[in-house]
Order: structure tokens, then C-alpha cells, then sequence
């Protein structure tokens, strides 16, 4: 049963020239009990993508088009009355910056209980303090501190705080925005594992949020890549890091060390993203793929289905036919235009 449905989600925010289509067509779902995770540069839609769910986007934010459905009910249509029955209790949120996303005049405690007692009425104090110390140990904090205020934490403390207050109500659906990324490679591996444990005692599901590969690799069943606002691969974790089709996630693997491996010549993807107030007709990733056409560049790409995986790739079909290997050569990014040259005088004489 699918936890949640998102289907052809618009997402734009309004600028003084035209608006940002930060979002853009965006479709998937999340199965019960299924963590999905989100990766991408900064600005490629990934926490927008989470507010929206949510609904905490910014003044200037909108969804524009589409329908997000949490079992059965699209959100969208809700008042904003309707989507805070679903907050914390339904979905909750871990933010990306706990510094900014916690009260620094309340003490944790009473940030946590009032989210308890708002979100379900009728628990009383004494309940909603064992909730607080509960959760406290859970994500490996001393429950003697929970009187403290956020400046009194360190920044992975908060981080856990954050957590503890995103689990408390057991929601079906956890939305993570770096949920570790204040916290060091330690505290990092406990903290997952704390947040396995409590998913598979409530089985919740979560959409995770990340630049860190690693943490999705550890954490996730299914992944989505996303670049400019739209999907540019999907599939389950697997063959995504094992076997990935598109450039860009190619790019990306590329881009990380494997400890694995000793001797390795990792790759840079030279370029920016595309400005998402005036986006490019064809392939998004066109201008900084070293493998794409003049029709990737004219041409939106269509989805290529592969098994379970989505590519958005004009090309994804000859995967096999070399031309993941040249993908997959740093020296095939060291200069892009000649790659591209190289590409466009094969079509000619194709």
C-alpha cells in the first residue's frame, strides 16, 4: 500500500523576473514501511520537495500544479486547518538545521511536548513527559537534559533533539532533510540505527534527504536523483549505485571515494545547473553532460524503463553499448566540449 503519491508536482517560487520552477513534474511513491532517498546538488528541488509535502513552504512558494496523496488524500486541496491534523502525528519532519528549525526561548521538553499535546489532544503531562524521556534515550540523549534549551546543546545534540521530537507521535511517514549532517561518522551510524529501529517498531516510511550517497546507500531501499527540478533517474538503491544509466547519477557515483578501492581518479562535473527562472527546453543536464546531442539539448527526454529503474536520458537504451564506459571515464569529463564535439561528428556520420 502505498503510504505516499506524488504525481506531476509543480513547485515554483515567485522572483521579480519570472517565476522559479523549483519542482517540476515530479511523480513517485512511497510504499508502507519503504525509505526512499532524495539526492542532488543544492537548488536541484530536494528540500522544496519535502516542504511541499509537508506544507511549510515559504510565502513565495506554491504548488503549481499536481497532487500529493497520503493515503488517499490529496493534500493539496486540504485547508491549511485539515493538513495540521496530519502534521507530527501523520508526517513529521526532521529539519536540516536544527539551530534554526528549534525555539532557542523554550527548553527542548516543552518544545516537544507541545507538539505531542497540539498534534494529539487529550495526552496528558505526565504521559507526554515519559514520551520526551523515552525518546531522549532512544536517540542517545540524557533524559536529566531535556530541561535544557537548544544553546545549551551542541550541534549534534540538537540534531537528536530534532529527531526525537520528529519520532515522538510515531509517524507513518518521516521527511529526513540531512538528518545527519551535524553529527560525525559515529554518531552518524548510531543514529541511523536508532532511526531503523523505531521504523521498523512503527513501520513508518521515510523520504531522505541528502548530498551524502553514503547515507542512502545505508538507509534506503529505493533512490531518486534528482537535478533542476526534475527526476533525472530512479530505482532501487542497488542499481542506482550499481549499474546507473543516466550521466549525471554516472557523475555523481563518480564523484564520491569508494573506500574500497585505493587507487581511484575521481571526477568533477564541470558547470552550474540551469537558471530555473528560464530552464532549458531540452535535457536540463545538457549543457554539462560531456555525452550530450543536439537532441538532448532541443528535447525533453522521455522516461526509459529498465526493470524497476526510470531514466530521463535520450540515450539510456545504449547503456551497453559503450556508452556507460565513456560515462564512467573521468577523462571523458576533463573536457566536456570536446566530448561533445566528439558526440555530435558521430551523428553526422551516423
Amino acid at each position: 500500500m502505498s503510504v505516499l503519491d506524488v504525481s506531476d508536482l509543480e513547485v515554483y517560487y515567485e522572483t521579480e523576473t519570472a517565476p522559479a520552477q523549483a519542482v517540476d513534474g515530479v511523480s513517485f511513491t512511497i510504499e508502507e514501511g519503504e525509505n526512499l532517498g532524495i539526492v542532488g546538488e543544492s537548488g536541484c528541488g530536494k528540500t522544496t520537495l519535502a516542504k511541499a509535502i509537508i506544507g511549510i513552504l515559504p510565502d513565495e512558494g506554491y504548488v503549481n500544479n499536481g497532487s500529493i496523496e497520503f493515503e488517499g488524500e490529496d493534500l493539496t486541496e486540504m485547508s491549511d486547518a485539515e493538513r495540521r491534523r496530519h502534521k507530527w502525528e501523520e508526517i513529521s519532519m526532521i529539519a536540516q538545521s536544527a539551530m534554526n528549525a528549534l525555539d532557542p526561548v523554550y527548553t527542548i521538553r516543552e518544545q516537544i511536548v507541545e507538539a505531542i499535546e497540539t498534534h494529539r489532544p487529550g495526552t496528558g503531562r505526565t504521559e507526554a513527559n515519559e514520551i520526551v524521556a523515552e525518546m531522549f534515550d532512544l536517540v542517545g540523549l540524557d533524559p536529566e537534559r531535556a530541561d535544557d534549551y537548544p544553546h545549551q546543546f551542541s550541534g549534534g545534540m540538537r540534531q537528536r533533539a530534532m529527531i526525537a521530537m520528529a519520532l515522538a507521535l510515531e509517524p507513518s511517514l518521516v521527511l529526513a532533510d540531512e538528518p545527519t549532517t551535524a553529527l560525525d561518522v559515529i554518531m552518524q551510524d548510531q543514529i541511523l540505527k536508532r532511526i531503523g529501529e523505531i521504523q521498523s517498531d512503527i513501520n513508518s516510511s521515510m523520504m531522505v534527504i541528502t548530498h551524502d550517497v553514503s547515507v542512502v546507500a545505508e538507509t534506503c531501499d529505493r533512490v531518486i536523483v534528482m537535478y533542476a527540478g526534475k527526476i533525472a533517474e530512479e530505482g532501487p538503491v542497488e542499481e542506482i549505485f550499481g549499474n546507473p544509466y543516466h550521466p549525471y547519477t554516472i557523475g555523481l557515483k563518480r564523484a564520491f571515494p569508494n573506500i574500497r578501492e585505493s587507487d581511484q581518479d575521481l571526477l568533477s562535473i564541470a558547470g552550474y545547473p540551469p537558471e530555473l527562472t528560464d530552464p532549458p527546453s531540452g535535457c536540463r543536464f545538457a549543457e554539462r553532460c560531456p555525452m550530450a546531442t543536439t537532441e538532448c539539448r532541443t528535447t525533453e527526454p522521455e522516461p526509459h524503463h529498465q526493470g524497476d529503474l526510470r531514466t530521463y536520458c535520450h540515450y539510456a537504451d545504449e547503456i551497453d553499448d559503450g556508452f556507460r564506459s565513456r560515462a564512467d571515464d573521468p577523462e571523458t569529463w576533463r573536457d566536456t566540449e570536446a566530448a561533445r564535439s566528439a558526440r555530435t561528428a558521430a551523428e553526422v556520420n551516423d
